[in-house]
């Protein structure tokens, strides 16, 4: 039996709704006659039972069943967590002056 679900890699933008997460996905493509790059993206609602995923996270999505009336994507995996950099002490310490 295979799973020919369909699957996606996309940004955590929003995760400030209960186990859901908005997802933006990147799409570079070519203008097929003039060749220029163009560049555009989609929002995808998806949801997070373990509501572990935080904004800048790049996650990979797979298609369900419809959850609600804009959920149809779940979260599968967490590919890259978003790193926050604290500042450093001497930045606060110059902030602080």
């Amino acid at each position: 039996m295979t799973n020919n679900r369909r699957r996606i890699k996309g940004t955590v933008i929003s995760n400030k709704m209960q186990k859901t997460v908005v997802v933006r996905i990147d799409i570079v493509r070519r203008h097929p006659l003039y060749g220029k790059i163009m560049r555009s993206s989609q929002k995808y609602m998806a949801h997070d039972e373990s509501g572990q995923v935080q904004v800048g996270d790049v996650v990979q999505l797979v298609e369900t069943r419809p959850i609600s009336k804009n959920k149809r994507w779940a979260v599968e995996k967490v590919l890259e967590h978003h790193q926050v950099l604290a500042p450093s002490v001497d930045e606060v310490q110059n902030d602080s002056n």
